[in-house]
């Protein structure tokens, strides 16, 4: 199964990226806590080469917290400010406007010694693949509805400039992904959190295969969820499943593919637990 998905509307984002990053200071980049390693844009690294980096671990009330500090100390020690939240907590994205102004530190003392006394607002862009949250935590920050929210991936397309103090002020930027995953392993990892259009994926398989993972790092879950028995291999688990959820055609059929949309909508919602798909040492 080859996964990969840049559909057009997203090289014209990032060549807009690309011009806006030099008006701003500093760059928070979105990662979803369960994935923080495959859904962090490795083309974003290139683009903010030279600039001040604050990274948002978001939906981490999703992910395993063990896992995560594994991360924080992992993201730390390659220089980033990091920061995990649940963005839909407005006192936890306001932590954002201190951590702006502690890695802006340097700029603000320049402006100081400078004599300018009202200097202008930092500048800060918001960037991360789609369905990491950036319009929940650009809303929740900001205090109301300012930007559009979805569960699907390409709601934002556009770049948006947001005030959000006499401090901080906020670029909104489109969900941009880049064009070839270096591995399969990371393009299902994608797949599996929702940021790639489930119409061009192969879901059947990708339920599989993230049954597969589930079996092998969380036993019980499964069992749990969906009250069955976690034997067989991955095929049988998601016929169990089908049937215990009443996921039938007309006619009587087990519907195979409603019980694949189940399954990674209650992953996606963290109706499963708390799961992380990688850790630090298992990256590819």
């Amino acid at each position: 199964m080859d996964i990969n998905w840049y559909p057009g509307h997203m090289t014209g984002a990032r060549r807009k990226m690309q011009e806006d990053i030099k008006l701003c200071d500093v760059i928070i980049e979105l990662v979803d806590a369960r994935i923080p390693f495959s859904s962090k844009n490795p083309d974003i690294d290139t683009l903010a080469s030279g600039k001040k980096r604050i990274i948002i671990m978001n939906k981490v009330d999703m992910a395993d917290p063990a896992v995560t500090k594994l991360w924080v100390d992992y993201y730390e020690k390659l220089g980033f400010m990091v920061l995990k939240m649940d963005s839909r907590v407005r006192k936890e994205t306001l932590k954002v406007t201190d951590a702006v102004k502690t890695v802006c530190k340097d700029k603000i003392e320049r402006d100081r010694r400078r004599g300018i006394v009202a200097p202008r607002p930092l500048k800060a862009m918001v960037c991360g693949i789609p369905n990491v949250g950036k319009s929940t935590f650009i809303n929740s920050y900001v205090g109301k509805a300012t930007a559009k929210t979805g569960n699907k991936p390409g709601v934002t397309r556009g770049n948006q400039w947001i005030r959000i103090s006499k401090d901080v002020n906020l670029l909104d930027t489109p969900g941009i992904l880049w064009p070839k995953f270096e591995s399969q392993e990371i393009g299902l990892r994608i797949a599996f959190i929702g940021s790639i259009n489930d119409n061009i994926l192969q879901l059947h398989e990708v339920t599989l295969k993230f049954l597969d993972f589930l079996k092998d790092n969380y036993c019980n879950i499964l069992k749990d969820r969906y009250i069955i028995e976690e034997l067989g291999d991955s095929e049988e688990l998601l016929y169990k499943i089908a049937e215990n959820k009443k996921c039938i055609k007309k006619g009587g059929e087990i519907d195979t593919d409603k019980a694949c949309r189940l399954i990674l909508d209650d992953f996606r919602s963290g109706k499963l637990g708390r799961i992380s798909l990688e850790k630090p040492t298992n990256i590819e």
